[in-house]
């Protein structure tokens, strides 16, 4: 039980870490960057769509100082509520969730200012490789994506939905796959 306590409060003070260390960008985007990977969430179409059985964040990933990182897709987690969560296989998600399409044309719908604006616009973004593409739409599937200089990763993190509500917060952590002392963290708030 004692064990237990002691790694509850341990989430609890990781989560309440890296809430300190976030920027609210507006239009529920979260950029933080304090760890050796920026990391910026864009929880926009989650605000929107919390009684989905899979919810979808954008995540824009760069890297400072020159390095090369490369993410696998079992290295991001969502922790929520002191539970750490895994992104579904590609497989299960593709099997069992049909509403991809209808998120892809929401997101696209929806305002970018604050990501335009942000330190993102100094980056590219290429657009041929995702976590979770949508089939006859664009970028191939892949298990990590890469990052170096100007270069940075877009990709799409879908969730099973553990019972989110308005206002609950969260917190999604990367790391390098070949060095698990690189790592990002970001919080976001489902407002």
């Amino acid at each position: 039980m004692r064990i237990l306590k002691s790694a509850l409060l341990g989430v609890l003070a990781l989560s309440a870490t890296v809430f300190g260390q976030t920027t609210d960008l507006g239009q529920s985007v979260f950029s933080s960057d304090q760890g050796d990977i920026v990391l910026t969430i864009d929880a926009a179409l989650a605000v929107r769509k919390l009684d989905s059985p899979y919810v979808m964040f954008m995540a824009y990933m760069v890297v400072m100082g020159g390095q090369s990182v490369a993410v696998n897709r079992n290295d991001v987690i969502m922790t929520y509520n002191g539970q750490e969560y895994k992104m579904p296989s590609l497989k299960e998600w593709r099997d069992t969730y049909k509403g991809s399409q209808g998120d892809i044309t929401l997101y696209s719908r929806l305002g970018k200012e604050t990501l335009v604006l942000s330190h993102l616009r100094e980056y590219d973004f290429p657009s041929d490789q995702d976590f979770f593409p949508i089939l006859g739409r664009g970028p191939l599937p892949t298990d990590q994506g890469s990052m170096s200089g100007m270069v940075g990763f877009r990709t799409k993190l879908y969730f099973k939905n553990p019972g989110f509500k308005k206002s609950d917060q969260i917190v999604i952590s990367v790391r390098d796959k070949n060095d698990p002392e690189v790592v990002g963290s970001c919080a976001a708030i489902l407002k």
